[in-house]
């Protein structure tokens, strides 16, 4: 993979509808948990071990299809997460590292896959930015049921949103670890603001 490829008309169009209207009403999906660098948006994270795929698609079918197409054979660790921006909504430049707040040593994913779920109409900005250190490798403009995937140890942002509407997408960190990194990787589990809120509760 040279940087990054596209592959247009991934799913049937039901699929798409059905994962917006899935994610929409599911418990976990509020204000992000992420870093600061996800600025106005919205999901929740999965994060799981190859071995543990199938207890992932019994909690989350509607992630099935996803991960049947877009999970690499040679990866076996992975953050999974639905983002989505809104008017004014951003992300700025960050590598992906997520697994990195359970094993420290871990380096960037070996790719990320994106699927662009769902989009405002005649969107202005939104655009994801590919940089391979100070230079620019791409700016590419989301369709509709398009499935991306990127090298991993790129530098990459969204520019901040100019319309109103949803713009949603089903985000991917593949990893390809150690035995050793593994280990530290929890097998399957999901990171929400709200089973933050709910732990707090209960303590």
């Amino acid at each position: 993979m040279k940087h990054y490829q596209l592959q247009p008309n991934a799913f049937p169009s039901n699929y798409l509808n059905d994962l917006w209207g899935e994610i929409h009403a599911c418990p976990y999906f509020a204000i992000n948990n992420l870093n600061r660098d996800f600025v106005g948006t919205k999901g929740f994270s999965v994060v799981f071990q190859k071995s543990h795929i199938a207890q992932v698609e019994q909690k989350f079918p509607y992630f099935k299809p996803y991960l049947d197409l877009a999970i690499q054979a040679n990866c076996n660790a992975f953050y999974l997460n639905p983002l989505l921006l809104k008017e004014g909504s951003r992300v700025d430049s960050h590598i992906d590292r997520s697994l990195r707040s359970y094993c420290k040593t871990i380096e960037p994913p070996l790719l990320v896959s994106v699927l662009y779920v769902r989009l405002p109409q005649d969107m202005q900005g939104g655009e994801l930015i590919l940089k391979s250190h100070k230079r620019q490798l791409a700016q590419i403009k989301p369709q509709m049921n398009t499935l991306l995937y990127f090298q991993g140890d790129l530098i990459h942002s969204v520019n901040a949103v100019q319309t109103p509407g949803n713009r949603l997408s089903l985000v991917c960190e593949q990893y390809s670890l150690s035995e050793a990194e593994l280990q530290e990787i929890p097998p399957f589990t999901v990171e929400s603001r709200v089973t933050q809120s709910t732990r707090k509760q209960k303590k």
